[in-house]
């Protein structure tokens, strides 16, 4: 296990503008509104204005555009046991939130106040992300704290997203502490599922839809068609509720770990099969198919502001094809996980889909990410998961 950096500390003066955005509720403050800064890289630092009145205490890059990511609005130390104590306050309100499941998100970045620290729990196996210089130079005290609190058999990080590149910071995978299987088996939902801790996506799972998968149980039955199928989350947690799910992926990799799980479950009733959604859509309208429910879970469509329009003509695409296969009276579950796409906007979608296809439609239900994924109100960032039941009525 790697040894602990030592705290450093240091200050940084914003701009009034950095001042608002901190007093509107928000953890950011961007490289353009720092006026001068007197820390390392990856320091704790004071933030204060031009008149050095006190703002907070916070994480800060030299690096990134977001210089400044808040930890605490008082004047406090951010020391071990500052950090041990958020991390417990982390774990205390997922005792609260997550039934019958050992796969979940332990802390939640901005939206626990631990900014850019993911850690995830897959059974006795935590994966951590440090995002930014400061947690990860705080990388080795982390770890021994999480080694203190919640006593895992093994620790690896997934610091392979492309966004550490912004912090100036290489892009690795490995073992921090203990041992990690290249096999890890994990409840969610009551439902058992292989998890690859190194290689799968994310940090080895999809845990933000849990509730999601458990929640369209509700509107299940007959036959189900569930698209981008990945792992099989959606198709397994519904089985037991339909008749018949086949479930679609163009990923042989992911078909593979879905059909995993299936045996690990001993769930006869799923038809995992390869194939583009998009084609596939299209095939079942063109031979009359119909279904009782229909899943669309895609990726997400817009990575940026620029592609918004090209992922609006994506997402009714799939949306328009999927309320052509349902039969009056069937359910839509449909998700987007663009950040870019609102969930106004991505109602807008929904509603001329509806009206190309010619179905009158109802929302029945309208979710986000599961709880262990909680949004910061003041902090729009860390919503970006949206999902709508919708019923077709004729």
């Amino acid at each position: 296990m790697a040894a602990a950096a030592p705290l450093t500390e240091g200050s940084v003066v914003i701009s009034p503008r950095g001042v608002e955005r901190i007093r509107a509720g928000h953890l950011w403050v961007y490289r353009s509104d720092v006026r001068t800064a007197q820390a390392e890289p990856g320091a704790v630092v004071r933030v204060t204005d031009e008149r050095g009145r006190f703002h907070g205490r916070a994480f800060y890059s030299d690096r990134s555009q977001i210089s400044i990511r808040l930890v605490a609005r008082e004047d406090i130390l951010i020391d071990r046991a500052f950090l041990a104590a958020r991390l417990r306050r982390a774990a205390e309100y997922r005792k609260l939130i997550v039934e019958n499941s050992d796969a979940f998100r332990l802390v939640y970045s901005e939206a626990d106040l631990l900014p850019s620290l993911i850690v995830d729990r897959y059974g006795d196996y935590l994966v951590v992300q440090t995002l930014s210089q400061s947690t990860e130079r705080l990388k080795g005290l982390l770890i021994e704290l999480l080694v203190e609190l919640f006593s895992p058999k093994g620790i690896i990080e997934r610091n392979d997203p492309r966004v550490r590149l912004l912090e100036g910071l290489d892009q690795r995978v490995s073992i921090l502490y203990g041992q990690v299987p290249s096999e890890v088996v994990a409840r969610e939902n009551g439902i058992a599922f292989s998890c690859d801790l190194s290689g799968g996506q994310k940090t080895g799972s999809f845990l933000d839809q849990r509730e999601n998968h458990w929640a369209a149980r509700r509107y299940a039955s007959g036959h189900a068609l569930d698209c981008f199928s990945y792992q099989g989350g959606f198709a397994l947690t519904v089985a037991d509720q339909c008749e018949r799910v086949e479930a679609v992926d163009m990923a042989p990799a992911a078909l593979a770990s879905a059909r995993r799980n299936q045996e690990l479950n001993s769930i006869s009733n799923v038809h995992f099969r390869e194939g583009n959604t998009f084609d596939v859509l299209k095939e079942c309208d063109e031979m009359g198919r119909r279904f009782r429910m229909v899943i669309l879970d895609p990726p997400a469509f817009a990575k940026n502001r620029d592609s918004i329009p090209a992922a609006h003509r994506g997402y009714k695409e799939i949306n328009l094809r999927a309320l052509k296969l349902l039969e009056p009276g069937g359910f839509l579950l449909t998700c987007s996980c663009s950040y870019h796409i609102t969930e106004a906007l991505f109602l807008q979608i929904l509603a001329e889909a509806a009206n190309d296809a010619r179905r009158t439609v109802a929302v029945v239900e309208r979710r986000t990410q599961a709880q262990d994924h909680p949004i910061l109100l003041t902090m729009p960032e860390t919503h970006y998961l949206k999902c709508l039941v919708i019923k077709v009525l004729e």
